[in-house]
């Protein structure tokens, strides 16, 4: 099986599915089938899933009539905190055998607070609070706003899932407020978390703009970008945790932070499906997948092992020859990063007014 061949390689299997109907269903896409069968060992929810599993949904309208007297986030809250604790508790003793590595559920800080440091310490704490599970991760976005709120929530002995990050060089600063919680921390040992690296979307920026140039080299460059962004991600994850500043934390039972695969749904039908799951398995890491990524890589996807670690030179070869081309890597990740926050701020806008509309039925 595809999936027992991605974890024996080193790579988690997550989810980045979710709903009511997955955690209570009993067909082969719930989430007790699916962490039964094929080796799901996490799941991930953000704003979007959230908008699109909630809003409309028959299974959340009872709820919804019974907090009319609440403010729409007050009831979007205790939705999507009540699910994420009944996930957390499915995933249990998967978090107990692995000594917390896996087992893990993530939910996100209201998106709209992307840009603002303390509140997004103070709604990453609440959440912490109100879910009060071991094995939750609170997901917080990589804005230069949102690194300091990642060292404070790691300090508080917080797990943290760092999202939307897209350029290696912000990666870095991730890591470094990582580890700064780390240090600060009083039991690093209970402290996990993860640095959600998105990959998908890079191609799908790069490949229009490698579309629209005159240069006749532009097309042999196409989907080459998502993935060697992706390689040399972990070639920087390898250098940071074998450093003297590392080994330090290593000493007092610090977790290294994995890299996550996000955005691993394939976007373009001319790409292999399974392309951005073989390609990025590596130790230490998780792939957090659409439901027909993970079912693609169930019914064909080809596990060749380790497929980071021997091309980084072929990635940095990549960058030399986007930057020929006159195409900035910096730039397309600036721009991804303001689009990302948009779509996650505007999901959420429409799930509270869906729920809004709701509430005066």
């Amino acid at each position: 099986m595809s999936t027992r061949d991605v974890r024996k390689n080193g790579t988690s299997i997550w989810l980045d599915d979710f709903s009511r109907a997955k955690i209570t269903g009993d067909d082969k896409h719930s989430l007790p089938s699916r962490i039964a069968h094929d080796n799901v060992v996490g799941v991930t929810t953000n704003p979007s899933i959230f908008a699109a599993a909630i809003s409309g949904a028959q299974e959340y309208s009872d709820d919804i009539s019974q907090m009319r007297d609440l403010s729409a986030d007050e009831c979007v809250k205790k939705l999507t905190t009540d699910d994420v604790r009944q996930a957390c508790d499915l995933f249990k003793d998967i978090h107990t055998s692995s000594k917390g590595v896996d087992g893990r559920v993530s939910i996100e800080v209201d998106p709209r607070l992307a840009h603002d440091t303390d509140a997004t310490i103070a709604a990453g704490k609440e959440l912490w609070a109100i879910i009060d599970r071991p094995n939750l991760m609170i997901k917080v976005p990589a804005t230069i706003e949102g690194l300091p709120a990642i060292t404070s929530l790691i300090a508080a002995g917080i797990s943290v899932n760092v999202t939307l990050i897209f350029s290696v060089k912000r990666y870095g600063a991730v890591i470094d407020a990582y580890m700064t919680g780390i240090e600060a921390t009083f039991n690093p040992s209970h402290v996990h978390s993860v640095a959600s690296f998105f990959v998908s979307r890079i191609d799908s920026a790069v490949d229009t703009l490698l579309k629209e140039s005159s240069n006749p080299g532009a097309n042999q460059m196409l989907g080459k970008a998502a993935i060697a962004n992706a390689h040399l991600a972990y070639q920087l994850f390898e250098e940071k945790f074998s450093s003297p500043r590392w080994s330090q934390q290593i000493e007092r039972g610090g977790n290294k932070q994995r890299p996550l695969w996000a955005s691993t749904g394939v976007k373009d039908a001319a790409y292999e499906d399974t392309r951005y799951v073989v390609e990025l398995i590596a130790p230490e890491t998780v792939n957090t997948m659409p439901q027909n990524t993970l079912d693609a890589i169930i019914d064909h996807g080809v596990i060749r092992g380790d497929a980071i670690r021997d091309n980084y030179a072929d990635a940095i070869e990549v960058f030399k020859s986007l930057s020929q081309l006159n195409i900035s890597l910096d730039a397309v990740t600036a721009e991804l990063e303001r689009d990302g926050v948009k779509k996650f701020a505007d999901a959420w806008e429409e799930l509270l007014s869906s729920v809004r509309s709701a509430q005066r039925q």
